[in-house]
């Protein structure tokens, strides 16, 4: 088996590397170190699928006119605590902190707030905004559609996105965050798995043939993932597209996927500002009573332990910090080769 040599790269470094890249494709100073930070965070938080792996395909649709850096979002409609959004097909994670820190002032002003954006592109990892609001004191709800890549429950042919979704509440000075994709593994991770030369822990998907399978291989090839819940994962997915597309006024799924790339999606942003609860002051005890319940679940295995929502991220931020960030030495070597 061929070793997989990994580099250790500090997030000062990564973050520095991002922003002249950036720089050096049409960003501004405050977007290419705002963009620059969030790829940095993805990777130390250890969602390497789409931090540094990802980078170098985002800087490849800035360079084929997929990703317009100078353009910003514009306000297309306002209705009390709802507004829509284009976002004019600017860089999809500048455009997702701008809605989230929009729709959190919404919140403040309303109790609640939403913002649906569309013709906006791929915002990276979902979880990034539900730790912005929840870091600020706000319930977090956001999902995105994206291009066709999961089949209907019964079906061969790929007509559904996998149209991730996240949740977030404050929790002491961190946030409970979930993050998740309508297939029960994200095509970065497939990938990531791929690069790595490792099967899945469960199974993933369906090959060409139809035979259910955890080689992420076989089901990049087929396009077959299998959506989380089974019917129920592929029916949520189906709402979370319809809900995208009349929110925002933007496109589906179904007119994503005639795209040349995954660009030009429809997202929706909800906060929910939890001071405006009259319950406000016992929440956090409330919270902490939950997961001290949860906390005594017994492990399967013996010497495991159950983690709520975002538990394993804290772990993982602080081990990336002190040891760097871990990186495939090829994945590395392409991010720096946009230096040149």
């Amino acid at each position: 088996m061929t070793e997989i040599k990994q580099v250790f790269i500090s997030a000062e470094q990564m973050q520095q590397t991002f922003k002249k890249i950036l720089l050096k494709h049409q960003f501004s100073l405050k977007k290419a170190e705002e963009c620059a930070t969030i790829f940095t965070t993805n990777s130390l938080d250890g969602i390497y699928t789409h931090g540094v792996n990802r980078f170098p395909r985002f800087v490849q649709y800035i360079q084929k006119g997929y990703v317009l850096p100078q353009n910003k979002p514009s306000r297309s409609h306002v209705f009390g605590g709802i507004e829509q959004w284009d976002g004019n097909l600017g860089s999809g994670p500048n455009n997702a902190k701008f809605a989230t820190e929009r729709v959190m002032k919404l919140a403040k002003k309303h109790g609640i707030g939403c913002v649906a954006m569309a013709n906006t592109n791929h915002w990276m990892r979902g979880g990034a905004y539900g730790w912005q609001a929840a870091k600020e004191g706000f319930v977090f709800i956001g999902w995105t559609n994206t291009t066709a890549n999961m089949p209907a429950w019964g079906a061969t042919n790929p007509k559904l996105g996998n149209n991730p979704i996240v949740f977030a509440t404050p929790y002491g000075e961190d946030a409970l965050v979930l993050d998740m994709a309508m297939s029960q593994y994200s095509f970065g991770a497939m990938e990531l798995a791929v690069m790595r030369g490792e099967n899945l822990s469960v199974v993933g998907g369906y090959d060409k043939e139809g035979n259910i399978t955890n080689e992420p291989q076989l089901i990049l090839d087929s396009w077959r993932s299998l959506p989380v819940g089974f019917w129920k994962g592929a029916g949520l997915s189906f709402l979370l597209d319809v809900l995208t597309t009349i929110l925002s006024n933007g496109l589906a799924t179904h007119q994503i996927s005639q795209k040349p790339a995954e660009m030009a999606c429809s997202q929706v942003f909800i906060a929910i500002d939890l001071s405006k609860l009259p319950n406000h002051s016992s929440i956090a005890q409330t919270i902490e009573s939950i997961i001290h319940d949860y906390k005594t679940s017994v492990p399967m295995q013996e010497g495991s332990s159950v983690s709520y929502p975002g538990e394993r991220v804290l772990t993982t931020r602080k081990k990336n910090a002190e040891h760097g960030i871990p990186v495939l030495a090829t994945v590395w070597e392409e991010v720096l080769s946009f230096l040149t």
